[in-house]
Order: C-alpha cells, then sequence, then structure tokens
C-alpha cells in the first residue's frame, strides 16, 4: 500500500467506482475520499435511489455484479417478477438485495437523518475502510434537456435508453445547493494530496459535482495537484453515451476534447496508449500528460491505473506544477 496523504476522488456510476475500488486497494486504509453524484438520485416506487452512490459502495465491498458493473452479485428477481404480476411498471429493475440498500436509505432519510449519515451507515456496514460520501445533502437533480423535451436522469438513460438527442444539461437546486460535509471537509483538509476526476461521464457525472456553488473555487485554490482519466479512449467512450452526447454538443470525440472541458482545473491527465498522439497537444494547454492502458477489465487494471494516478499526483507534487 501507498503512504500517500489523503486522497479525493469524484466519480459518477461504473467508470468511477472501477477506479476508486483501484484506489482503496493502493492506499492507506481510510486516505481516500470518493466524492459520489448524486445528482441521478430519484424517487421510485416510494424508495430514494441513489445509483451512484451505490455503485461506489458496492465495488468498494466487492458485492457488485462483475458483468454489469452496476447492481449487486448473486442477485435474485423475486420483487420485480410480483410487481410485473400486479401489472406495474417494472421500467426501473431493482434486485432484491439491492432494493434492501433502498429500503435502508429511504428509512433513514425519512427518519430526519441527512444523506451523509445513512452513507456512512452503510459504508460502515459493508465494511469499507474509504470514505464515501454524497456531492451534497441537498437535493440535486440532473435534468436533460432533449429533443424530446425536458427529462429526468433516469428517464433519459434508462427508460428512454439515452435516445432523445441532448440539447442541454441543467442541474435543478444546484444555486441553492452546498456540499456535503464530508466533500467540504475533504477540500480544506490541509494535507489533501491530490484531487481526481474519475473516468466518468464528464457531463453527466462530474459536471453535476462541480455545479455546487464554491466547488470550483475549492478545488482552483487548493493546494492540492487536479488530476483527470479520459474517459474516450480512440475515439469512442469506454461506457455509457459519453460520445454520443459529445457529438450532440458538437464536440469531437476524443481525450483532447475531455481535456479542454477540464481544463482550467486540471494539471495533469492521464490517457490511453491509443491516443498518445494527442499528448502534445494536450500538454500544449498547459496539463502534464500521462500515457498508459486505461481500460479496466479486471481489478489488476484497476489497481494499476489507480497506481499511475497516484504516482501522477505524487510527480505534480514534487515538480509544483499547481
Amino acid at each position: 500500500m501507498i503512504g500517500l496523504r489523503p486522497v479525493l476522488a469524484l466519480s459518477g456510476g461504473v467508470g468511477g467506482a472501477k477506479l476508486a475500488l483501484g484506489l482503496d486497494r493502493i492506499l492507506v486504509p481510510g486516505q481516500l475520499t470518493v466524492v459520489a453524484n448524486t445528482g441521478d438520485d430519484f424517487e421510485y416506487l416510494g424508495l430514494h435511489i441513489s445509483p451512484d452512490i451505490d455503485s461506489v459502495l458496492y465495488a468498494l465491498a466487492g458485492v457488485n455484479n462483475p458483468a454489469t458493473g452496476w447492481g449487486r452479485d448473486v442477485e435474485t428477481w423475486t420483487f420485480m417478477s410480483e410487481l410485473e404480476n400486479l401489472g406495474i411498471d417494472s421500467w426501473f429493475r431493482l434486485g432484491d438485495r439491492d432494493l434492501a440498500v433502498h429500503v435502508y436509505r429511504t428509512l433513514g432519510l425519512h427518519s430526519g437523518v441527512t444523506l451523509t449519515t445513512v452513507t456512512e451507515d452503510l459504508r460502515a456496514r459493508f465494511r469499507i475502510s474509504s470514505n464515501v460520501v454524497p456531492m451534497s445533502d441537498d437535493s440535486l437533480r440532473t435534468i436533460v434537456e432533449t429533443d424530446a423535451g425536458n427529462l429526468s436522469f433516469q428517464e433519459y438513460f434508462v427508460r428512454r435508453r439515452c435516445e432523445p438527442a441532448i440539447l442541454r444539461i441543467l442541474v435543478d437546486g444546484s444555486a441553492s445547493s452546498r456540499p456535503s460535509p464530508g466533500f467540504i471537509a475533504a477540500l480544506e483538509d490541509p494535507q489533501l494530496a491530490g484531487i481526481v476526476l474519475c473516468p466518468s461521464n464528464p457531463f453527466l457525472s462530474i459536471d453535476p459535482i462541480l455545479a455546487i456553488p464554491g466547488v470550483i473555487d475549492a478545488i482552483t485554490n487548493s493546494n492540492a495537484p487536479v488530476v483527470a482519466i479520459s474517459p474516450i479512449v480512440d475515439g469512442k467512450a469506454i461506457k455509457g453515451p459519453t460520445a454520443k452526447i459529445m457529438t450532440e454538443m458538437g464536440l469531437p470525440i476524443s481525450a483532447l476534447s475531455v481535456a479542454r472541458h477540464y481544463e482550467s482545473l486540471l494539471d495533469g491527465f492521464i490517457i490511453d496508449t491509443l491516443d498518445e498522439a494527442l499528448a502534445e497537444e494536450i500538454a500544449r494547454l498547459g496539463i502534464a500528460v500521462e500515457t498508459t492502458d486505461t481500460i479496466m477489465k479486471s481489478v489488476d487494471d484497476r489497481t494499476a491505473l489507480a497506481r499511475k494516478t497516484v504516482e501522477l499526483l505524487v510527480r505534480l507534487q514534487r515538480t509544483g506544477s499547481q
């Protein structure tokens, strides 16, 4: 394990959770804080669903579905089958084990505790050593403005399968929101060694975190270097609708576009070896570039990419590239 000072990672769902697992494996227990996007949260069947928080929790606990990257392993579907028998639309499917977590969260929130408290309870029950916190305890919701009208994130992503063309992405409630206490504490930690923007969808997963007032200023004013990992490899998205969104927003589908999107925040950027030809142009943006294999198919891949990320953070600290 690496005895580095604390590291803060901003994460969406599957891609972010994969890197978070790698960081969790190589850092001293307790040194990693993962801030999960909650713009995807929504109410379904009377339950509060936090997809990205759960993706991170399940990955770090080693109980996620290895085939999908989301949901629980060894899952059963009795609850959903009974709903369908009753004629209830089950467009968002909840496995039985997953359902228990949503019920636990909803009961906690209804009792008056915060999302931070419920998430910490779940982290402890799953025996996860790293810190996992929501981006905010306030209600922020990602709204996707499309050619089919305004859609909540889950309506767009799951029910409509990302088919409508995106015109704009909004984060409802962001103007009056605050970062969660754990997020603030991590950002203000004078020992913070680095901030990592995980290879999650920049527009749907990371931008909602950055939309919280004060977050961008806190990141830019921090003495800790900021490193991002590109979710685009060789002109294709590793997972999800990132490439489709970039096309609809008039952006070239490339790691360079992602670097430009984060440009004002970044000290370092990690791209795949297939995109090595872009390294020089990214470096001209004033960003240190590291090239490595970024596709995480196995735990070893996740650990290797995490190690490269930490090595770049250390190098940036030593060279004073902030």
